[in-house]
């Protein structure tokens, strides 16, 4: 099939940052817990811990979130489904839009040098490794999720270091400027009021 014409511009234009995440064999029970992960099923009414937070949330995040994905009704699904896979991998929401800024700038179809896809730029071998053959990872139902158990289990792997996590996720194991950039994006644009704020994790230099 071919390729929409957003991703085949977004693949030469530059605004795909994704780097060149590396391929890892699994062990047995590893792949297992992924592969349960990845096909869990979806609710995404039970990530938030009350009515008026969620919309006090959706309220504030789709206000900012209006410059990249205009349509109102998209949006709201997007962050609602962002907010449940981010929680639901114990990551923070607000960091995952970050990340998912400096990866994609919320391009559906967005396909980097090396191949990553969509959203959260999710490379097409972990279909292979934890998932099944035929899901689409421009789907974004499907990217997200696979994104966020992807970054949850760099982050298992690092024993809780985010820079570490995030270097693994973007390909670049060393070398600091990729987490600096998902910082600078989080905490420019999608770090929440104090008023809101509960706990927020923290990548160390």
């Amino acid at each position: 099939m071919a390729l929409p014409v957003a991703a085949a511009l977004l693949l030469f234009s530059g605004v795909v940052l994704a780097g060149d995440q590396k391929y890892m064999p699994l062990s047995a029970s590893v792949q297992t817990i992924l592969q349960k992960s990845i096909s869990d099923p979806v609710d995404t009414h039970i990530s938030f811990l009350s009515k008026q937070e969620e919309r006090d949330w959706m309220a504030l995040m789709s206000k900012r979130m209006a410059r990249f994905i205009p349509d109102q009704a998209t949006r709201k699904n997007f962050l609602r489904t962002v907010h449940y896979e981010a929680a639901r991998a114990g990551l923070d929401p607000q960091m995952v839009l970050g990340l998912i800024e400096v990866e994609s700038r919320f391009h559906k179809y967005a396909i980097s040098s090396y191949g990553a896809r969509g959203y959260m730029q999710v490379m097409p071998f972990w279909v292979k490794q934890i998932g099944r053959k035929g899901q689409d990872l421009f789907h974004m139902q499907t990217n997200l999720r696979y994104g966020c158990t992807i970054l949850r289990y760099y982050l298992d792997l690092e024993k809780g270091n985010l820079r570490r996590a995030l270097e693994r996720y973007n390909g670049s194991l060393g070398k600091p400027a990729y987490p600096r950039r998902v910082s600078r994006a989080w905490r420019r644009h999608w770090m929440l009021p104090r008023r809101m704020a509960i706990t927020e994790n923290s990548i160390s230099e």
